[in-house]
């Protein structure tokens, strides 16, 4: 009987720490809920069933009682983001890649301080990236590219430290590129092709000694091509094609061993590569096919 007790007891308490578990604060709740209206949530690819536990919703991910990652990537969400989405406070991880997402980047997105991963890439967002976006300083991921954004990359990108992947290719961003992107000495990937950036790039690449691709293509990048990308160790995807780039001095003597993709508007510098790296044939811009 003490036994059976116990084991009752036992039970109920698994019972309680689950159902302790999966309460998130109300405004958190609110917030989700705002981003299901918002975004047709009867029509999503996989809906929520707004009266069972959240715990229990599709790409909602919980721990100690906080919503900490959003991913609904590829899942039908129509609508614009709910700027409510600012009070999951603790949120590291917000993907919403590849829906049909209309209307502006919420600026107060810039208050999800701990958000780690931004992905919002193949979707319809319009306007300007927000200046606000520069305070998230532990952003290491924002990718947003193929969408309708315009403006100019926000001057103070190289505050954000811990980057790792910026890509915001084919847009129509315009203006220069910030000189502080120069700053982003963890940046992996950068991204910028298919934009109408302009002008001469004053800022050296030399500081980004972890960059392994190099996007500028289809711009209208004029002058010299920036210093330091020939002592880049790790570079695998070079394009700098399609810009009016008067110069490639900078890059005759590549460092990188691990050469993939080299495409430049130099023909001869091209074959250089191509021969020295055994690269078969040129890779155009397929960097942003869709995923399986």
């Amino acid at each position: 009987m003490n036994r059976k007790l116990l084991y009752v007891t036992f039970s109920f308490f698994l019972l309680l720490q689950a159902l302790t578990m999966a309460q998130i604060p109300g405004s958190e709740k609110s917030a989700l809920i705002d981003l299901y209206e918002a975004t047709n949530g009867d029509s999503w690819s996989i809906t929520w069933n707004l009266k069972s536990d959240v715990h229990e919703w599709y790409g909602v991910d919980i721990v100690e009682g906080h919503v900490v990652g959003l991913t609904l990537y590829k899942n039908n969400l129509t609508g614009r983001i709910p700027s409510s989405l600012k009070n999951l406070k603790r949120l590291e991880v917000l993907d919403l890649a590849f829906n049909a997402l209309e209307g502006e980047l919420p600026a107060t997105l810039a208050e999800l301080t701990k958000l780690k991963v931004l992905k919002l890439e193949m979707n319809s967002l319009k306007g300007e990236i927000p200046q606000s976006f520069t305070a998230m300083l532990d952003l290491e991921e924002l990718i947003l590219f193929d969408n309708k954004l315009g403006g100019n990359i926000p001057n103070h990108i190289g505050a954000v430290k811990k980057l790792k992947i910026l890509d915001l290719s084919n847009n129509y961003l315009q203006g220069s590129l910030p000189e502080s992107i120069g700053e982003l000495s963890n940046l992996t990937n950068l991204g910028l092709s298919g934009n109408k950036l302009e002008g001469e790039i004053s800022t050296s690449f030399g500081n980004m000694q972890n960059l392994s691709e190099l996007l500028l293509a289809f711009n209208n990048f004029q002058g010299t091509v920036p210093k330091g990308i020939d002592a880049l160790p790790y570079l695998e995807l070079v394009q700098l094609q399609g810009n009016n780039f008067t110069s490639f001095e900078n890059l005759q003597n590549l460092q990188s061993k691990n050469l993939l993709v080299f495409d430049t508007d130099d023909l001869k510098l091209n074959l250089k590569y191509r021969e020295l790296f055994d690269i078969h044939a040129p890779v155009a811009n397929t960097k942003f096919e869709e995923e399986n």
